[in-house]
Order: structure tokens, then C-alpha cells, then sequence
């Protein structure tokens, strides 16, 4: 279609970008996948379900998942504030502040796992006052929750941090001269604004703690049914020679994050929809 109401770009146009795109996703996403499925599908259903249902399996599987929701709940709450902070206060050594939030990123996983599990060892900075408390650091549940958080809490506070840098202070004024007090504007005028880019933070949070292994693997204490997580178990099959265990349990560990990242943007679609019509 040609004439004076077709809009010019000087980007490629869509038949080769979109062609571009998918052949990019193939060979980067779905290809490997594919493979992944393709592997455990030598084992049959009943094979298949045997493996995942193994109570070593559903222990690794517990921990993995339940340690990655706590730490992404922490992440929310912590996040939120550390970006909340950065944008609304100027300090002295902000500038550090801000480029500490990244060094997480930054570090490779298996020095931030030695690092971690130094610190919160029995004898450790931190373990040892834990320790008088009756609270186990490392090798344990809590330690592998505390690396968690620590690779989780960049992907919070970078996905709010532009949204509350947008957001019109306009907007706490009209309420707050509506009568609304601090909580209330923060409760019912900022956060529903800012929830969709909350939600967004924490899954991606939630999506790096569930498949995590340079930083957990040397604080967890790695025993099987107790600090096993399920990419250590997946490690252990591989070692034994175990090919399609291994990508039996990795499929299972991909259904349960596609359901669970489904959730996450049906709810953050339906948030977001909710707040337009607002």
C-alpha cells in the first residue's frame, strides 16, 4: 500500500525484522529447548513422572522453589525501598550506593558463593553471632535464601527505579491536598502505579533464584533431602552419566517457571489493565 498516509521508518521493514527475530529465538531459545524435550521423550511418560516424583527429586524441587519465592518476597520489600531511596534522596555517596545495587551482576556467581558462605559460616563475621542466636548461616536453607536475595535484589530495584523517576509529584501533592496522609498516598496513590514494574522486578528476580548454581553451590552444604537444590541434582545425574534424568528434572523445573511466569504476567497484564481504566 503506497500514498501520503503510510508512515515512513528507517528501520528494516516488519517481514525482515520478524524473520530476523525468529530465527534468532529459534536458535537461541527454542532449538536447545526443543533438544531438552526431545531427550526426556526417550523416557516415556511413566519413566518421566517415576523421575520427578522421586522423593530426592520433590526435596530438591522444594527447596529450589521455596527458597527462590522467599528471597523474591524479600527482594520486593527491600528492593522497593533501596529505590525508593535512590531516587527521592540525594546523600553523600549515592553515587556508590547506586553502583553497589549492580555489583551483584557484576561478580561472577562463584565468588559471590565463596564470598557468602565466609561470611556466614559458624566461625564467620556474620555466622558466628548467628550462631549464639541458635541460627545456622551456612549449609543450610537460610544461607542458600541469603544468596538468593543477594543475585535477586538488582533485578527489583532497576525495574522500579525508572518508574519512580517518572512518576509526577504532581500526583502526591493533588493527594495530599485531597486529605490523603503519607500511607495513604503510598498505599493507594504510588504503589498501584508502581506495582506492574514491582511485579516485573520480582519474577525476573524469582526467574534467576529458581535456576541459580555459581552462587548457592558451595553455601548450600549440597546434602541430598535436606540443602540440595534441584541444578545440583540436575549436575549430579549429568556426573553419572544419568542424560535423560537429568533432563527430565530440568523439564520439570521448565514447566513448573513457564507456569509460574505465566502467573506472573497474566496478573501484571490484568494490573495493568485495571490501571488504565482508572
Amino acid at each position: 500500500m503506497s500514498g501520503p498516509f503510510v508512515r515512513k521508518s528507517i528501520l528494516p521493514g516488519f517481514s525482515l525484522s520478524l524473520g530476523f527475530t525468529i530465527f534468532y529465538l529459534s536458535l537461541i531459545v527454542l532449538i536447545p529447548l526443543s533438544m531438552l524435550f526431545l531427550k526426556t521423550a526417550s523416557l516415556g511418560f511413566k519413566e518421566f513422572l517415576e523421575v520427578i516424583m522421586e522423593p530426592r527429586t520433590l526435596a530438591a524441587y522444594r527447596l529450589s522453589f521455596g527458597t527462590a519465592f522467599v528471597s523474591a518476597g524479600i527482594n520486593a520489600v527491600f528492593g522497593f525501598i533501596v529505590a525508593w531511596v535512590l531516587v527521592r534522596y540525594s546523600f553523600p555517596g549515592k553515587r556508590i550506593v547506586d553502583a553497589l545495587v549492580d555489583f551483584p551482576l557484576a561478580l561472577p556467581t562463584a565468588v559471590a558463593g565463596i564470598a557468602l558462605t565466609e561470611l556466614y559460616t559458624p566461625t564467620g563475621w556474620v555466622g558466628q553471632f548467628l550462631q549464639s542466636w541458635g541460627i545456622k548461616g551456612a549449609f543450610s536453607p537460610f544461607g542458600i535464601t541469603i544468596a538468593l536475595t543477594f543475585i535477586g535484589l538488582p533485578f527489583v530495584v532497576r525495574t522500579i527505579q525508572p518508574v519512580l523517576e517518572d512518576l509526577d509529584p504532581q500526583i502526591e501533592e493533588a493527594a495530599a491536598s485531597l486529605g490523603a496522609n503519607r500511607w495513604q498516598t503510598l498505599t493507594g496513590v504510588i504503589f498501584p502505579i508502581i506495582f506492574p514494574a514491582l511485579l516485573a522486578g520480582v519474577t525476573l528476580a524469582l526467574a534467576r533464584a529458581i535456576g541459580e548454581y555459581g552462587s548457592v553451590i558451595f553455601i548450600a552444604g549440597n546434602m541430598p533431602m535436606k540443602t540440595e537444590i534441584a541444578p545440583l541434582l540436575i549436575m549430579t545425574k549429568l556426573e553419572q552419566y544419568d542424560y535423560t534424568g537429568a533432563t527430565a528434572i530440568a523439564v520439570g523445573m521448565l514447566l513448573i517457571s513457564f507456569l509460574l511466569l505465566a502467573t506472573a504476567n497474566f496478573f501484571q497484564w490484568l494490573t495493568s489493565k485495571n490501571l488504565g481504566k482508572t
